[in-house]
Parts: structure tokens; sequence; C-alpha cells
């Protein structure tokens, strides 16, 4: 027997097929040959992806049929080869006519432990992190927690196993597989990857937000720490002054914003070298292969565990965390009768495991076909799971000690005011504050208001405003932005802010580039769907990429841009990916046959697959994604379409409305990626091609450069070529 080498490549020798006149060299006489008439017209076309993907595959599949199968013929020399734990000698596989070269197949990851970390660091995005907390908090606390659970592994494992098996199985991007599973729904891998290309178009510009504050987190003090000085002046920047340092920082140093999005401007340059430096990061990565690929994503992940770790320790020590925890153990049984709930749940589940991307499906399409991707599936999800119940201790530690600091200067500026209104004689000497705080300033505060009579608290709240430590605790929004700026203020009042800043940030980044790792993933993979030219030079190809990605991120740089990114977030991202699993789970259970697919599966894992899976696709997630995407429309047609934008005269964050064109835009941007899939429903309809032209339990070749027709035909009967198990280890090639 020969066995595929550790490195997961090969190098695949196709001799000369000899072909009668007429073009029949082969006829269908009952043995279960099949007609490559058609092939002969278009043997120009047939280039190196003919046999590259599925090559192997039909060899070992084709010897298990026949070893279930014995009264089948026997494919001539193999009939007698042993078989060892599920392996098959290679058989002879039919090719067309005139075609002699080198093939290579996809290479594999290294280790499968290397492979399960990339996996688990693509979904480990630190704004669907944040966003489970934020709906723990806001939407009914352990309860939502339950609800989550329940859709995870209802949904959300399912779907993910879905994806893995079909990268898997089909060792092509995501635009391949599905033209393979059901070519009427093949429009949905150009969905899939436009939607992957705009989030990683936004998420490379989080990335130089991120490496900036990295940058100047070396600083002592940091410089969101206080206000700066004018120059020639000991005074503060009055912008700065009216507002709080942090809040300055990120929108006057970091962002440049302008005062709404209808104001442009060119890209802010202190962002554009950031961009640079984060696409440059990107290329490092990827371009020495998977083996290299592999073993950062190994480091990355595992030092932002590490951090991580340090985080939730050094948090639940810092004043007011017991505070901030007690959030996490509220249950609001109510809430589990909201379809809000239940709405946010499910979209949490599909955004946190980074579904309907592509990116799992190219991840997974390096793996081996003997390899069990439900368990794989299984151990991400919990992997994703246990780092969000990590994380969200220390989020809850942190804005409650956040809430607390900003209370206790509430009040210490609170009493500075009744001084000075005291002593000008405006309010009487009963209004008179303690002077001496030392300790715990909301408490001696508090203590002190609550013995005063109630007409002269009356008087006193006339004058300066309320320090409420839950309201503060419960300001807490949404938005990734709000996040940002909570944390690194939260972080300039631990002691040794210089050292936590920069631990934060280092997690951030590398949390990031995990995520933009597998993005990347997803858009070279499908990209090489395209264009199988560009196979030959993948190294080039990558950089082209990274150049296009840089130029088009410019546009998120401008000091409107996080208003659009905000727009994107907010109120687009999730209908297209949700969109997108809708066809992905119609394509494997109504074009692919799911039965078809779990005897295969089960074949190549030697243990059958559970039909509660299969129930799952079947009838349960469909109703679903369907109830999902219903709700989330009639909840974004509900919904304000607002932001929140900076106000440079009064150094605030306001709400404002998004203009038309920006719904308009936001409208369009919808259409344009969903379009792909009906444009190819009728492509194939227009031609004549079977809704379901393959069955997941017959070999096929499957060739990008061949007619959409071709690429989908079984091979039955193997005869005069053999594919040769080669010796040349091609695992550093750069990913594909």
């Amino acid at each position: 027997m020969i066995e595929a080498q550790a490195s997961g490549t090969s190098l695949a020798k196709v001799s000369s097929a000899e072909s009668s006149p007429g073009g029949h060299g082969l006829e269908d006489k009952g043995t279960g040959i099949w007609s490559l008439t058609a092939w002969v017209s278009e043997v120009q076309a047939f280039e190196a992806r003919a046999v590259r993907a599925q090559a192997w595959e039909t060899q070992a599949f084709e010897a298990q049929s026949r070893a279930s199968h014995p009264k089948a013929t026997p494919v001539t020399g193999a009939g007698a080869a042993p078989v060892l734990k599920q392996r098959f000698l290679p058989e002879k596989v039919q090719v067309p006519e005139e075609t002699s070269e080198v093939l290579i197949t996809r290479p594999f990851w290294s280790k499968k432990a290397e492979y399960l970390l990339v996996q688990m660091g693509y979904t480990m995005r630190p704004s669907s992190l944040w966003s489970f907390c934020y709906l723990w908090l806001h939407s009914g606390g352990g309860i939502f927690f339950i609800m989550y659970i329940c859709l995870l592994f209802l949904v959300g494992i399912p779907l993910l196993f879905l994806e893995m098996a079909a990268g898997q199985r089909m060792r092509q991007g995501n635009i391949g597989v599905w033209k393979v599973i059901s070519p009427w729904i093949g429009g949905v891998g150009y969905t899939s990857f436009m939607v992957c290309f705009v989030n990683g178009l936004f998420l490379n510009v989080i990335t130089a937000w991120i490496l900036f504050y990295l940058s100047q987190s070396f600083q002592y003090p940091v410089p969101w720490e206080k206000c700066p000085l004018l120059e020639n002046t000991s005074g503060f920047d009055p912008e700065c002054a009216r507002t709080t340092p942090s809040l300055y920082f990120w929108y006057r140093m970091t962002l440049k914003a302008s005062d709404s999005i209808e104001e442009d401007g060119p890209p802010v340059f202190s962002l554009i070298l950031p961009l640079f430096v984060s696409l440059c990061l990107l290329g490092a990565f990827m371009l020495s292969g998977l083996k290299w690929t592999g073993k950062v994503m190994s480091v990355l992940v595992s030092t932002s565990g590490l951090i991580m770790l340090c985080f939730v320790v050094r948090s639940i020590m810092l004043e007011g965390a017991l505070f901030g925890l007690h959030y996490m153990t509220i249950v609001k049984i109510s809430a589990i009768y909201n379809v809000n709930v239940w709405r946010g749940a499910g979209n949490q589940v599909l955004c946190s495991l980074g579904l309907g991307l592509g990116s799992i499906v190219a991840i997974a399409s390096h793996t081996k076909s003997s390899n069990s991707c439900l368990s794989d599936a299984v151990i991400v999800a919990l992997a994703n799971l246990v780092s969000m119940m990590l994380v969200t201790p220390f989020i809850f530690s942190i804005l409650g000690f956040w809430a607390t600091q900003l209370t206790h200067r509430c009040n210490e500026k609170n009493i500075e005011t009744l001084l000075k209104l005291v002593n000008m004689g405006i309010l009487p000497p009963e209004a008179q504050p303690p002077q001496n705080l030392i300790g715990n300033p909301t408490s001696i505060f508090t203590s002190w208001f609550n013995s005063l009579s109630n007409p002269i608290k009356k008087e006193v709240l006339s004058h300066v405003p309320e320090c409420n430590l839950e309201e503060q605790f419960l300001k807490i929004k949404e938005s990734t932005n709000f996040a940002f700026l909570a944390f690194i203020e939260a972080m300039s009042f631990i002691p040794g802010s210089v050292f936590w800043s920069f631990l934060f940030f280092l997690m951030l980044l590398n949390l990031e580039i995990s995520t933009m790792i597998g993005i990347m993933q997803g858009i070279i993979s499908s990209l090489q769907d395209i264009f199988i030219s560009v196979q030959k030079y993948t190294k080039l190809f990558t950089v082209v990429v990274l150049v296009l990605m840089f130029l088009c991120g410019l546009f998120f740089t401008r000091p409107s841009g996080s208003y659009y990114i905000r727009l994107l977030t907010d109120y687009w991202t999730v209908l297209p990916i949700i969109i997108v699993l809708i066809f992905e789970n119609l394509a494997v259970k109504w074009a692919g046959e799911a039965s078809s697919f779990f005897a295969d599966a089960a074949s190549l894992w030697g243990h059958p697959v559970s039909s509660i899976i299969r129930w799952l696709w079947s009838c349960l997630i469909p109703v679903v994604l369907l109830a999902l995407s219903v709700s989330t429309i009639f909840q974004l047609s509900l919904k304000n379409v607002t932001y929140l934008a900076w106000d440079s005269s009064t150094s605030k964050e306001v709400v404002r409305q998004y203009p038309s064109w920006g719904l308009f835009i936001l409208f369009a941007l919808l259409i344009i990626v969903i379009l792909p899939i009906p444009i190819y429903f009728v492509y194939c309809f227009t031609h004549g091609i079977p809704f379901s032209s393959t069955r997941w339990d017959k070999p096929m070749i499957s060739s990008k450069s061949l007619p959409l027709s071709l690429q989908l035909t079984p091979i039955k009967e193997v005869k005069n070529e053999e594919i040769l198990q080669g010796d040349i280890q091609l695992a550093d090639q750069p990913v594909v």
C-alpha cells in the first residue's frame, strides 16, 4: 500500500490516453464506463486542476466501493490489492487524451493540532467576544447564556460541521465547493466571497487602530490618560478639557473624525502606516505556506489565551469588580419569551463561529479526507465557548472597575462644585460637603447626601448631577467603539497602566491577526477557484490581493470612515451571512443528498455519523435560519438607522441619523452580494445543467478549467491511465 506523505502533498504523473476514431474511446457496455466524448472537444482547456483535488480520493472511494460490493467488476491490477486501515493502493484513473504533465495536490496542515488552532483563532474575533458580553448583560443574563448554548449545539455545531465537511471532501475553496455540490446553488460561493472580502477590508482597518494604540502605549503616561497641552502655553486643549482624555484621543487623535458622515476628507495619514503594517504582517504569516502559518497561529492563539488568563486574575482584584460580576449572576426568566433575545442569541452563534464567510471551508480543504470533521467541529465550538466564558468575567470586572472609578471622579467633581457654591453664598451652609474623601469617595458622598433634609437635597441636585454607579455601569453600549473606549479608559486607571495597556492591545492584535488569517484563506482560495492560472504564482497573487485590500481599506481611514464601518457592522453583515447559510444548507440537504454524504463520511471515518445531525440539517436548521432572517429584516426595518458621531463644538458624542444615500448604499451593497445566487441559478437553468449533478458517494473529478457540466462528471470505471504517488513534499507552498 502506498500512503500519502505527512505533508499531504503528492506528485501525480498522468500518461496519455488512447482514443478510438470518432472520439469514442470508451463506450458504456454495462461495465459502468462513462463516455468522455465531450472531453475531447475540451482537451485544450483541461489543466492541472483536473485531478489535483480529487484524484487520490477517487482511488480511495472506488476501491472502497469495490471492497463493499465484491460482485462489481474489479479495476485491472487493483482487484487483489490488500486493504489496511481503510487505505488502498492507487487505482487507475481515466483522464483525457493528450494530457501529460506534473500535477500537485492540495497541501495538508503539518499537524491536526495546528489545523484546529487555525480554526479556533479564526473564530475568536474581539468584536464577537464583546457582543457576547453585551447580550449577556442586556438580554436576560444567565437565560441568554442558556439560549446561546441550546442554539450552539442545535444550529452552530451542525453548520460548522457542514462547512468543514464540504471543504475537506471537495478540497477546494468556497466558490468551487458549492459549484460541485449543487450547480444551481453555485452562486452562493460568490456571495460568500464578497461578504468575506468586505469584512476583511474593515477588519484590517480595525487592526490598524489597534496597532496605532499599541505604538502609543509605550509612552508614560499614556496619551489617552491626560489632555494634551496647547503649543507655547501651559493650558490644556479646550476641546479635550470639555470631555474625557480617552474620548478626545479616540476621535481627534486617532480617527481625526469629522462631525458627520457627510463631511469628507482624505485618508488620515497617521492610520495609513498601521494599515500597511497590518497587511505586511498578514503577508509575512501567509507567504511561507501552511507549515509556517500553522506555527504562527499556534503562537498567536496560545499567547492570547495566556494574556486573557492574566487579565482575568488581575481584573477580579480591582475595586468594583464584584459589582460588575454581580451582573453575571442575574437571571431574567421573562427573557425566554422575548423574540429579540432569541434573535440576538442566534445571530451571535453564527457570527462568533465565523460561519458563511467561506474561511472555514478553505481552512478545512487542507485536511485529509479520513479526518473526523464532526469531532473537529465540536472541539472548535467548545473552544470558542470557553474563550467567551473566560473573557466574560474579565470584561464584567473591568467594566465594574471602570464604572466605579468614573463614579468616584463624578462625586469628587461635585464636591468641588458644591464647595465653590457654598463659599459664594449660592447654597446655604447646610450644603457644605465633606472635604476628606480618602478611601471611598462615592460611599462618603452618598452617606453625606442621604443625611441632608429633602429641601437641601433638591437644592443640591439642582446644581450638580447625581452620580449613580448602577446607571454608569448600564451606560454600556453595543458598539465595538464603546468597548474600545471603556477599556482604554479603564486601563489608564490601573496602576502600571503602560504595562497593562501594552498587554491589552497585544492581545487584541493577536486575536485580530488570527481572524484575518482565516479571512485571507477564504479570499485567496476563492479567487484561485476563479482564476486557475494564478495558482502557479501563488505568492505573487497573494501580494496583489493584499495591495488591493490596502488600497480599498484607505476608504475606511478617512475622517468619516468609522461611521461607514459602524453602518456595515450594525446593519449589514449579519443578513447576507444568514442568506448564505440558508443556501449552503439547501445545497447539501436537497441537492447533495445528505444520506449519501453520511454514508460516505462513515466509510471514511470508520464510524457512523449520528442521525441527529441529519435531522437537524433536514428539519430544524432550515426553520431556525428562516426565522432568523425574517426577524432580522423585521427588526432592521423598525430600527432607526443611526450612529454616534463626534461634535467638535461641544466635545461630545451625539446621535445622528444616516442620510438617505447611506441607506441606499446599504441596500445596494446587499443586493450586489446576493445577486450571484439568482444569476447562477438562471445560468444553470438556461444551459440545461441538472439540479443535482453529483452524489457524495460517487468519486468525481472537479476542474474549474472545464465547463460546469463536465466538472461534475462521476468516474465509474478506471482504465488505461495511472496516477502514481510521488515523493516530493510541497507543504511549504503558499496557502491555496
